[in-house]
C-alpha cells in the first residue's frame, strides 16, 4: 500500500509546489497542453511557458541561474534505456539535463554495479529548456538535479505502462523515526555513498530517517556524509545535485554544507514533535503561481523564445 510522505510545513507549501513524489504515476496523456490565452502577459507564470516547451534549444550547453530559479540551454536527453539504467515516468518529458549531469548518471549507473546495485531507475531530471515545472519541484530548473529511485532496477526492460504506474518503494518506517528494515539494505547505503563520492556531486537530499541510517552504517570513512543532507519528502528516492559546470558562468552554486558529517545534533530537529506531528495551519495555504519570466535570469528569455 502506498503511504503518504511526511507532511510539509506551511512555508514550503506556500512556494506553490509539492514534494518531488517519485511514486506519483505519470499520465500517459499524449495530448499537448492547451495554448495560453495571453502568453505574453507579464503576469503569466514562467512554469506555464517552460512547461509547454517539448524540445531543447539548440544553443551551447549552459546552466543559467540557481537550481530553483533558472533555465537550461543546450540540454541533452538521458536515453530512456541503458545497460544499467532505465528512465521512469516518460510522459513527464523530464529526462533532460546539462551534458555533465547526463555523463554523471551514466557513470554512476556503471559504478553502482560494483556495490551490488543492479541498475538505476531515474526519475525527474529537468524539462527540455529547464525552468519552473508545472508540477512537482521547486528546483530541477537548470539541468543539474536528478531523482534516483531507491528501488533497484528490475531484471527486464520495463513496459511504458510499468514506467508510468509502477510505484517506487517507501523506505521510511510508519513512525518516521528510521528506515523500514524490511526493504532497506546496505546496498542502499553503498549506492548513495558511491554517488556522494563522485567529484561532480555538490549535494544529495534524502529523508531524515535515511540520513540516520547512513550515519549508522557509514563506518570509519565518513567524509562523504557531509554532502548528504535531510530534506522534506525523499522517502522513495534520493536527489542528486551536481556542481555548476565550467561552461556556465551564469550558474549560481549552492553554499557549501555545514562542516562535519551532519550526524549529530543537526538531525534532532527532523525528529522533533513539531516536524513529526505538525499542527495544521489555522488557514489553508493559498497556492502561489510561481515566478514570472521577468523574475528569472534575463538569458532565460532567449532560451524560452528560441525556435
Amino acid at each position: 500500500m502506498m503511504r503518504l510522505s511526511l507532511a510539509l510545513p506551511a512555508a514550503f507549501l506556500l512556494c506553490g509546489v509539492g514534494p518531488a513524489l517519485a511514486q506519483d504515476p505519470g499520465t500517459l496523456d499524449k495530448e499537448s497542453l492547451p495554448p495560453l490565452a495571453h502568453p505574453d502577459a507579464p503576469s503569466t507564470p514562467a512554469k506555464e511557458l517552460f512547461g509547454r516547451k517539448t524540445e531543447p534549444v539548440p544553443l551551447a550547453a549552459r546552466a543559467i541561474g540557481f537550481y530553483s530559479a533558472g533555465c537550461l540551454a543546450g540540454a541533452k536527453a538521458l536515453p530512456i534505456n541503458g545497460p544499467t539504467w532505465q528512465v521512469m515516468r516518460l510522459s513527464r518529458n523530464r529526462n533532460w539535463g546539462h551534458p555533465k549531469l547526463v555523463a554523471f548518471l551514466e557513470r554512476l549507473a556503471e559504478k553502482a554495479k560494483k556495490v551490488g546495485w543492479p541498475g538505476l531507475l531515474v526519475g525527474d531530471m529537468s524539462q527540455p529548456r529547464g525552468g519552473p515545472m508545472l508540477t512537482g519541484h521547486a528546483s530541477h530548473q537548470v539541468g543539474l538535479d536528478a531523482d534516483i529511485w531507491l528501488t533497484p532496477m528490475p531484471d527486464h526492460r520495463l513496459s511504458p505502462q510499468e514506467r508510468e504506474f509502477m510505484s517506487a518503494t517507501e523506505m521510511v518506517r510508519d513512525d518516521r523515526l528510521d528506515v523500514d528494515t524490511s526493504v532497506w539494505t546496505h546496498q542502499h547505503t553503498e549506492l548513495i555513498r558511491t554517488a556522494s563520492e563522485d567529484p561532480d556531486v555538490e549535494r544529495i537530499f534524502v529523508n531524515a530517517a535515511i540520513k540516520k541510517a547512513l550515519c549508522r552504517e557509514a563506518g570509519a570513512d565518513r567524509a562523504w556524509l557531509a554532502k548528504v543532507r535531510p530534506w522534506w519528502g525523499h522517502d522513495y528516492h534520493f536527489h542528486v545535485r551536481i556542481y555548476c559546470p565550467a561552461d556556465s558562468p551564469q550558474c549560481k552554486p549552492q553554499p557549501p554544507p555545514e562542516p562535519g558529517d551532519g550526524c549529530g545534533h543537526e538531525l534532532d530537529y527532523w525528529f522533533s514533535d513539531a516536524v513529526l506531528h505538525p499542527k495544521p495551519p489555522e488557514e489553508p495555504a493559498k497556492p502561489r503561481p510561481g515566478p514570472t519570466l521577468a523574475q528569472l535570469p534575463a538569458a532565460c528569455r532567449q532560451v524560452l523564445m528560441a525556435p
